[in-house]
């Protein structure tokens, strides 16, 4: 395991960061269980006690991840009151890009108004990849100053093989944003990132890479398809996530008791419930958007934290653990004060 953790307010800097508005976007089209379920073989009912998700929203045919991640950036650009032109960087975490080539983040930038100046790049580390990039964020703009929006988008109802029942009933499209900036009270206090590359087979696409270009036979194979070791993942998450959790806490002086609102990755409902049982968090402290929108990949974490915060839930005050893990496999928290 490889992991690296710091209070964000460690080192020399003239700027401490904090979030300034949060946004989000979920696809107007809704699928239901039974809508998945069925080219899959099992019954809406059947999916929901196994996961707790009821829906998720979908990509319309002409809508794809920048798409989202713009509607999601102006949305926080919005809440916070910053101007697309005043960015100096945005970073887009997504799996699921619009093409190789160019970053899904130029797009971004560029849908949103940001000056020919802007540093615009792209940042994969799968369903954690949101958490990754506003660590990645607020270390440039601590550095330097500005205004940077980070925005976890995926969509992957494009990348999952409907019959297959351990995916294709789990995930939703759709993207959350963040602006952060001069800190105003919504504090980035700590954060943790962690890698277990050897778990990397447990979460992949096979094919569309260098490895394994896109051939007549990588298609008809359906290597391109998503796919997932579910029971695998889930005891990383019992046995990996959890402790790290813990762990985090206890270097940063906090106890479960402290912490108002977590939110996790959703990857499961009833995963999300065990792992906050493991970690002693109360399940009316833990934050989900799940049972309506399934898993976001890496927009899980900010439109779980943005409806959160459009719902009046979060508090002047309040400790927020932000918690994400996936392909690669990978982890990464932020503690942070509202």
């Amino acid at each position: 395991m490889i992991t690296t953790g710091r209070r964000f307010e460690e080192g020399p800097s003239a700027h401490s960061v904090g979030i300034l508005g949060t946004g989000s976007c979920l696809p107007s089209h809704v699928v239901t269980n039974d809508e998945v379920g069925a080219p899959a073989g099992v019954d809406g009912e059947w999916i929901f006690s196994k996961t707790g998700i009821r829906n998720r929203r979908w990509a319309k045919p002409d809508e794809a991840t920048s798409d989202l991640a713009v509607a999601a950036g102006r949305a926080a650009l919005e809440q916070a009151g910053i101007r697309g032109s005043e960015l100096s960087l945005v970073i887009a975490a997504t799996s699921t890009p619009d093409s190789p080539q160019p970053p899904t983040a130029s797009l971004v930038a560029d849908g949103l108004g940001a000056g020919s100046g802007t540093t615009a790049f792209d940042l994969n580390a799968v369903c954690s990849g949101f958490i990754f990039a506003l660590t990645t964020a607020e270390r440039i703009i601590r550095d330097t100053g500005g205004y940077a929006l980070v925005v976890g988008a995926d969509v992957y109802s494009r990348i999952l093989n409907p019959e297959d029942r351990r995916t294709t009933i789990l995930f939703g499209d759709g993207a959350g944003a963040v602006v952060i900036g001069p800190d105003k009270g919504r504090t980035l206090l700590s954060a943790r990132l962690a890698g277990f590359s050897s778990e990397h087979e447990l979460i992949g696409v096979p094919a569309g890479g260098s490895r394994l270009p896109a051939t007549e036979d990588t298609l008809r194979d359906g290597l391109h398809y998503f796919t997932m070791n579910g029971r695998a993942v889930r005891d990383f998450v019992a046995e990996m996530v959890a402790p790290a959790i813990s762990e985090f806490l206890a270097d940063n002086g906090v106890t479960p008791a402290d912490i108002a609102h977590f939110v996790p990755h959703q990857a499961n409902g009833r995963m999300i419930d065990d792992l906050a049982d493991r970690i002693g968090i109360p399940r009316e402290r833990t934050r989900s958007t799940y049972e309506e929108y399934g898993n976001t990949g890496s927009a899980s974490v900010p439109v779980t934290l943005d409806h959160a915060v459009r719902t009046a839930e979060m508090k002047d005050g309040d400790l927020v653990l932000l918690a994400a893990f996936g392909g690669g496999m990978a982890m990464g928290l932020v503690l942070l004060r509202w």
